[in-house]
């Protein structure tokens, strides 16, 4: 949920929101991390197995043979008790659930409680805090001023950013579409197929019927909250390249901090060797 703004070249006469950019570095980042941890956690798997182990007994007519074999059911409740509540103890991961997992549909009610959540959780200050910082320190909008009453000026709006994204993708368009919010990990299959997998989410989902559909929340709850910023911003940001590109990196960020949910039991097991009870 790569640099985005690097898919959109500069020109004189576009300026692309700048509030946008840490998180996309910031979570581009976060996203190569955790692959290059997977993809080396498969490597060194890949080679262990290689090595020549001798000639394996005949098995086949055993009574136990079948002892052997996985268990999916036992592999789906491993996969599950993976999931934490936060990752790295710090980033709010409610929402996250296994893709085996049989849930109740979402009610209104608890999809604003989980907007809530994820818009006024203790951490939800950080990045907002962040990006006022970088901001103020690059400029990004004289007209907002400089200084703490500057500081100030940006934080509040990357504030409110945040806020009206989380209530739009995961509450007001969600209710009206009846579209689950929560992300239902993969958790199987080789680091492409999983990278593609929690990147498609941004543009497919369930429905609270629990059967796969466009995702309506994310594409319009995201172009909904690029729209309304334009309110707050100063006048300079008022333009549809703006808007559009604000867009397509709110839907940006999203995917690649899906992608994060959907390494993380992986990366919690293996450097931490931690396994917790499954996210509600």
């Amino acid at each position: 949920m790569h640099s985005l703004p690097d898919l959109f070249p500069s020109r004189s006469s576009f300026r692309p929101h700048p509030r946008k950019s840490l998180i996309a570095r910031g979570l581009s980042l976060s996203v190569i991390a955790l692959a290059c941890v997977c993809a080396a956690g498969a490597q060194q798997h890949a080679s262990s197995s290689a090595l020549p182990d001798g000639p394996e007994p005949q098995i086949k007519n055993a009574p136990n043979a079948t002892k052997s074999e996985p268990d999916p059911k036992t592999a789906s409740e491993n996969a599950k008790v993976m999931q934490t509540k936060r990752i790295l103890g710090i980033i709010p991961n409610f929402r996250a659930v296994s893709s085996t997992d049989v849930l109740p549909a979402q009610t209104p009610k608890e999809k604003f409680l989980t907007a809530t959540d994820d818009s006024f959780d203790y951490s939800s200050i950080f990045i907002p805090a962040a990006l006022a910082g970088y901001n103020l320190g690059t400029d990004a909008y004289p007209e907002l001023g400089h200084g703490a009453d500057g500081y100030g000026q940006y934080l509040w709006r990357a504030a409110v950013d945040q806020t009206i994204e989380n209530y739009m993708v995961g509450f007001v368009v969600p209710a009206i579409a009846h579209q689950d919010t929560r992300y239902y990990t993969l958790g199987h299959g080789g680091l492409l197929k999983r990278t593609g997998y929690a990147l498609s989410r941004s543009v497919v989902t369930r429905s609270d019927h629990a059967k796969e559909q466009f995702n309506v929340s994310e594409v319009l709850g995201a172009g909904s909250s690029a729209a309304i910023s334009t309110a707050y911003y100063p006048a300079s940001s008022r333009t549809f390249e703006n808007v559009g590109t604000a867009w397509a990196l709110d839907i940006g960020i999203d995917g690649a901090s899906m992608v994060a949910k959907e390494f993380w039991p992986d990366i919690n097991r293996r450097l931490f060797h931690t396994n917790t009870v499954p996210t509600r």
